[in-house]
């Protein structure tokens, strides 16, 4: 078991790099592993987060040393950012970057949902799973239709692309994203991890989407960013609201510490680049580091053991890998699934008269993009675009 409260990193004055450094190659977007890639576009929404995270924390105290140790551990992680989000390069279209956003969604929700050891959570997860599976079939359709190239070039034989839970069915009341949040005391450990690492993912996505969205000249496309936009906004309350709001800023600092040590542990291991993996080496040894005073904090402000906040070291290490089987099940027995307030219940249970319908209403009012992209397609080629890796599944729908 990797217990990271128990590794010494590299020492923070000693972390920061020159511009040639920091400007890595970016890797060739024709043989690049689909899970390298998708390792790429988690750990920059990872970092990401860290810099939001640490900047708020920051306007929220005036301790002079405090905002000088976020500072200087910001710094760091901001330069792993540039190292890790440069290695895109710049032939890969924004449309194919984004298969690879939902290639993300897709099989690190899937995984954490395996894994997930609180019901609560893994209902969450497994809800959300089946909205960003159809996002990923809406682009590839997307793909199809404006480049004249198949998805399945980004994603290769990893992950299907077909109908999820409809997007247009997605749009809910905001009041109906607002799930019951974990219980610090009792959560395993790994749940919080869990947690913090899909906030950052589908935060992550969602701010893409809002920035490059408006870059199509194609009405259509714009009107499926914008429209998939919004649902990862939804996604991102439907997450966050899980955390322990009783969680102090200094736990919540050491917990993200702990979710990027985790991460690049278990990158280092396993992606299947060996360019990648020294990038993550190198990232692990400073992130244990950025523990250590994020710890070092929590022990003095809170007068806490954050020992408690790591359960002795990591239980499993994460892993991009094929879910087909999995998504199938949760496609077949929850594609019909709703909200109620904080619950999930089937479709068939939600009334007529029920506040989600209103605002289907409103949103969804002289159509949804989602929908005009199948039709445009189905029009142009006679039929939509999947990749049903398996026997075509029975009953799916558009």
């Amino acid at each position: 078991m990797f217990n990271p409260m128990h590794k010494k990193g590299l020492p923070i004055q000693k972390q920061f790099k020159n511009w040639k450094t920091l400007n890595t190659r970016p890797y060739d977007k024709e043989s690049i592993h689909p899970y390298s890639r998708t390792a790429g576009i988690l750990m920059n929404g990872i970092e990401c987060e860290a810099a939001f995270f640490m900047h708020n924390f920051a306007r929220h105290t005036k301790d002079m040393e405090l905002r000088g140790a976020l500072a200087m551990v910001r710094r760091a992680e901001q330069e792993q950012q540039k190292m890790i989000n440069w290695m895109i390069p710049g032939n890969e279209s924004s449309l194919e970057v984004t298969i690879g956003y939902e290639q993300v969604a897709v099989d690190l929700t899937a995984f954490l949902a395996q894994k997930e050891k609180d019901p609560y959570v893994k209902e969450a997860l497994d809800f959300a799973l089946l909205e960003d599976f159809d996002h990923l079939y809406r682009y590839a359709n997307l793909m199809r239709l404006t480049m004249g190239k198949e998805a399945s070039d980004v994603t290769k034989e990893y992950t299907e692309i077909t109908v999820g839970r409809p997007t247009s069915k997605e749009h809910r009341f905001p009041e109906d994203d607002v799930r019951n949040f974990t219980d610090k005391r009792s959560a395993d450990p790994m749940s919080n991890l869990h947690i913090m690492t899909i906030v950052a993912a589908e935060q992550q996505t969602m701010n893409y989407y809002m920035n490059i969205g408006n870059r199509f000249e194609d009405m259509l496309a714009r009107g499926l960013y914008l429209e998939i936009a919004q649902i990862e906004e939804q996604h991102v309350t439907h997450y966050e609201s899980l955390i322990d709001p009783r969680m102090s800023w200094f736990e919540q600092w050491v917990c993200h510490e702990l979710t990027e040590c985790w991460l690049y542990h278990s990158l280092m291991k396993n992606d299947h680049e060996q360019r990648s993996q020294k990038v993550w080496e190198q990232a692990l040894d400073m992130e244990l580091e950025h523990l250590k005073i994020a710890s070092e904090n929590m022990k003095k402000h809170d007068k806490k053991d954050p020992e408690e906040l790591s359960g002795g070291g990591f239980t499993h290490m994460f892993e991009f890998k094929s879910n087909i089987d999995y998504v199938r099940n949760i496609l077949e027995t929850q594609a019909d699934f709703g909200a109620m307030g904080p619950d999930f219940v089937p479709g068939s249970k939600i009334p007529e008269n029920y506040r989600y319908f209103q605002h289907q209403k409103i949103v969804n009012e002289g159509g949804a993009p989602s929908d005009e992209v199948i039709d445009r397609v189905i029009k142009k080629d006679g039929h939509d675009f999947r990749q049903e890796l398996k026997p075509a599944m029975a009953g799916s729908v558009r």
